[in-house]
């Protein structure tokens, strides 16, 4: 029987929701992609820009996409449509934007995610094999960039795995298989930087770190770290207007949002202090490139007393939480298509989508293979894929959240949302939050996208 007049979920608790969002805002991102950034920033004064642009930036945007989600009771794709009904202005190309974002970078993302379930493979070999360290040790990421269609195998492993989760309801689904496993999985990443900080490179890389020398950075770094603070905390997706929409009423929208924050900042900074001094142990230099994250860890665990059974649980956890993130990118497209088509069942929904992402995987998956020649502005296609979406369109479409704001929630309405009488701090702050997102926000994406076109320009 169709799902119509279907009833809108909401989180059981507080918990449920944070390590859903957290994991969302994380997954991968912070652990794979963050690291080789800062290493191709020059490191320091980068990651102070980044932590900056976090709790500043990233913080106010993701405020106010919970609060069009709490407000509107809906995902951005239906938000955007009532908003346009009745009026000339076409707000909901969007959330139709948004949703576009969602599903091409689910794609991307999805190819990355193969890679960790290669690893997780690799580490499961290596139980059987005699040679297990030497084994680990010559496992290159380049293997899966010369062979197109493992990594479309594995893309289609975890999108169909996330698909299932998705049909059985966000809600009910997958607070339940998630919730016990995150905390461990952060465990496991400070036990292994507890190891990481005991080599003898921690010295150089702490330098390199926390001394910022501002020079290394370039015309491009500020678009760098604007794009990766929207990625990683999931801003202009639409995915935490959708979670705003499952909060309870009564939540402090402006609180959870630092909360959300915090935590994924700190998860960036501990990514960096774990990766960079495996890396420049074995390398005696700090690596830039995409593969950083697969190419220095499995030897360093490999290299640990009982690092098999360790990078085993690593890799499964890993896997585990880019797979929380992409069930939360997911959900954002089944809920606006059911939202669109109260009629269309959400197992057909979720298929349709799943369809299509699955064959946008074709391009980033076959990058080095079918693909290879095939450059824009110089980059491959799974590199172009990467800069192009979260460098360019995620800050697009940061504006056009911030337009949708606006459009959507009365100046007294955000005020009630966002004061708590419990916490006079929050009145004093909401005029300064308000004209942070009105125009300091708008202003640092357009610099950034500016500095971005001169820096490849010049």
């Amino acid at each position: 029987m169709p799902e119509t007049n279907r009833k809108r979920v909401s989180f059981k608790n507080r918990y449920s929701f944070y390590l859903l969002a957290i994991g969302s805002a994380c997954g991968i991102g912070n652990l794979w992609r963050f690291p080789y950034i800062v290493g191709e920033n020059g490191g320091g004064a980068f990651l102070l820009l980044y932590v900056f642009l976090a709790l500043t930036v990233g913080l106010t945007l993701l405020i106010a996409e919970l609060m069009i989600g709490h407000h509107t009771r809906s995902g951005i794709a239906t938000a955007t449509r009532k908003l346009a009904q009745g009026s000339k202005k076409p707000l909901y190309l969007f959330g139709w934007l948004s949703l576009c974002i969602t599903a091409i970078t689910l794609a991307y993302y999805s190819v990355i995610s193969g890679w960790v379930l290669h690893y997780l493979t690799q580490f499961i070999v290596s139980f059987f094999r005699s040679d297990s360290a030497f084994y680990l040790k010559n496992v290159s990421v380049n293997v899966l960039f010369q062979n197109g269609w493992l990594q479309f195998m594995l893309a289609s492993v975890h999108l169909l795995v996330s698909g299932v989760i998705v049909v059985k309801g966000f809600g009910e689904g997958v607070e339940k298989r998630i919730a016990s496993l995150l905390p461990l999985f952060g465990a496991l990443v400070v036990f292994l930087l507890l190891g990481s900080l005991s080599l003898d490179s921690t010295q150089q890389v702490l330098r390199f770190l926390f001394y910022p020398d501002f020079s290394k950075l370039n015309l491009s770094s500020l678009g760098h770290a604007t794009g990766h603070v929207f990625f990683t905390l999931s801003l202009g997706f639409g995915s935490m207007v959708t979670f705003g929409s499952y909060l309870k009423k009564e939540e402090h929208l402006p609180s959870v949002g630092l909360r959300v924050t915090l935590v994924d900042t700190l998860i960036s900074i501990i990514a960096v202090l774990l990766i960079f001094p495996i890396a420049f142990s074995s390398s005696k230099q700090i690596a830039t490139d995409p593969g950083l994250l697969f190419d220095v860890l499995p030897s360093f665990l490999s290299s640990m007393r009982g690092g098999i059974l360790f990078g085993f649980i690593f890799f499964l956890f890993l896997w585990l939480a880019a797979l929380n993130a992409s069930i939360g990118l997911l959900e954002t497209i089944t809920a606006n298509i059911t939202e669109k088509k109260p009629e269309l069942r959400r197992s057909w929904a979720t298929a349709l989508a799943v369809l299509f992402i699955l064959f946008m995987t074709i391009f980033p998956a076959f990058s080095g293979t079918i693909f290879k020649n095939v450059k824009v502005l110089g980059r491959s296609v799974i590199e172009s894929f990467d800069f192009t979406l979260i460098n360019v369109f995620l800050p697009i479409a940061a504006i056009g959240m911030i337009i949708v704001f606006f459009a959507s929630i009365t100046s007294s309405d955000r005020k009630k949302l966002f004061v708590d009488d419990n916490k006079p701090t929050s009145s004093v702050m909401y005029n300064q939050w308000v004209f942070v997102l009105k125009w300091a926000v708008p202003a640092v994406i357009g610099i950034g996208l500016v500095l971005l076109i001169l820096d490849y320009w010049f």
